[in-house]
């Protein structure tokens, strides 16, 4: 038997085949459950789904058979690529294709019959077969032909779905490359126009926004991590979060951070991220009237209701001086814009208050301000002052 004639595109057909990146990949039931089940209702010993290379066929899912593959001149499959429908041969020692076949004739088996779908692509390659095998020469019904086909389409559907999704990732993995590179960008040139600035209003205003241009590359780290594209795990963030305004705060202010294993909406996500960063800021710096031993800066989220939650800042810090008018939520306008914008930008609403034991600053939020939910203060704490 000499080699199957080659298709006329066929450096097309192999870029195609190669363009699913599943040659030499491992097992998947998927896959193997579609070669058990094939075999079981057309009453074939051996089932695979094959997918014709340069110089070999190789089998994603075998049943019945002990082989990974064969060399193409061995391959029955790569003469049913070259015809569109089933390739069905009901006797191999008969037909000119198969009749010297080691797989029909020889020491690696004794094979009498094959049918095969090809696996068409939506571009029309055919790139292997979906084929049935058995040591008797026999004939498909014609139900049992079409179920042949149905099945070979289905291969091909999950082979298209896994090179969507495979493309969909090498894309995402680019983007986040893209993102992470132009944050670093914008977080350098900010420290190096604030290393420059002599002015403290300018270098005040500089710092706000690096803590919210970490603020955003942390919730991109999160985004990065999920498979929900608009929602993140809330306490991995905030954890995040966290960790790098521990390494800005003043040596012996230590952060705490309670979060439930909850996802929420990427944007209010992003509001605790601020809230979090400028009140941790503000009370770095007037809380505690620079004495730090036994500083804490707390955060705590919990969950009121369905779409309900409760973000809550508080040190234990004795505050400004007495008769100073500077308090933590108000300690500079800009800080207090920023957080005013950070609740309303997602419906929410925010209340400030200092009790005996510290400042609090208490944010009630949407889980997803999509979903319209009342909210209403049970704090006590009066609302928070616009800021001058």
């Amino acid at each position: 038997m000499g080699l199957a004639r080659r298709s006329e595109d066929e450096q097309e057909r192999l870029a195609e085949l190669r363009s699913f990146r599943i040659l030499d990949t491992g097992r998947e039931p998927a896959f193997d459950e579609v070669v058990e089940l094939l075999a079981a209702q057309l009453d074939m010993p051996v089932a695979l789904i094959s997918l014709v290379d340069e110089d070999r066929q190789w089998f994603k899912a075998a049943h019945g058979l002990e082989l990974d593959g064969s060399p193409l001149e061995q391959s029955i499959c790569a003469h049913a690529i070259l015809q569109d429908g089933v390739l069905e041969i009901e006797d191999t020692l008969l037909d000119l294709r198969s009749a010297d076949n080691p797989l029909c004739c020889g020491l690696s088996g004794t094979m009498r019959y094959y049918a095969g779908a090809p696996l068409v692509t939506r571009s029309g390659h055919r790139i292997g077969t979906l084929c049935v095998l058995d040591h008797h020469p026999r004939k498909l019904a014609p139900l049992q032909r079409r179920l042949l086909e149905v099945m070979a389409g289905q291969v091909m559907r999950q082979l298209d779905l896994q090179r969507a999704l495979a493309n969909k990732e090498v894309l995402r993995e680019e983007i986040d490359h893209r993102v992470k590179n132009s944050l670093q960008t914008v977080a350098s040139t900010i420290r190096l126009y604030r290393g420059r600035s002599g002015n403290d209003e300018t270098r005040e205003a500089l710092d706000a926004i690096a803590r919210r241009v970490d603020s955003v590359s942390q919730l991109h780290a999160a985004l990065n991590q999920t498979s929900k594209m608009h929602f993140v795990r809330i306490d991995t963030y905030l954890g995040r979060v966290a960790t790098l305004l521990q390494r800005h705060a003043p040596e012996g202010v230590v952060l705490h951070v309670e979060a439930p294993d909850l996802e929420v909406e990427s944007r209010v996500a992003a509001s605790i991220g601020v809230m979090a960063s400028e009140f941790a800021a503000n009370a770095g710096k007037y809380a505690f009237r620079g004495q730090y031993a036994g500083a804490e800066v707390r955060f705590t989220l919990e969950r009121h209701g369905p779409n309900a939650l409760v973000f809550t800042c508080r040190d234990n810090g004795p505050g400004p001086e007495p008769g100073s008018r500077l308090d933590v939520l108000a300690s500079s306008a800009l800080g207090a814009r920023l957080l005013e914008a950070a609740a309303q930008q997602v419906g929410g609403l925010l209340t400030q208050g200092r009790e005996p034991g510290g400042f609090v600053l208490r944010a009630e939020l949407p889980v997803d301000p999509a979903e319209e939910v009342p909210f209403t203060s049970e704090s006590g704490f009066a609302a928070a002052p616009a800021a001058e």
